[in-house]
């Protein structure tokens, strides 16, 4: 779960939900989903103890650096200030849109 990941990830996700479940469960699916991503990606980014699992094989220094680089960039997360976090709630804002899309793209064949 990271800023790099989470998309492309709930795109996928939204394309299993629609092609895969019933119709009546697609909605719950759909929820479930975004409280698994979101509680993750909030919890990381706040540096949760116990989710060093998600985090460490990336060699990031905490939960929020790996939400910002996950090992590929070079974002300094330490000295974070309200620009950074004021764009990852605009990130985190788009979680849903990315789920929507994959539910649209899902029922297109």
């Amino acid at each position: 779960m990271s800023f790099l990941f989470d998309p492309p990830l709930l795109l996928a996700a939204g394309v299993l939900i629609e092609r895969r479940l019933p119709p009546d469960r697609r909605d719950v699916a759909e929820a479930a989903t975004l409280g698994v991503f979101f509680g993750g990606s909030f919890g990381l980014y706040n540096n949760v103890p116990g989710l060093g699992v998600l985090w460490r094989p990336f060699r990031a220094a905490g939960g929020r650096d790996f939400m910002w680089n996950s090992g590929v960039f070079g974002v300094n997360t330490v000295e974070a200030g309200w620009p950074l976090h004021a764009a990852a709630g605009a990130i985190f804002a788009t979680y849903p849109l990315f789920i929507k899309l994959g539910r649209r793209l899902g029922r297109m064949r």
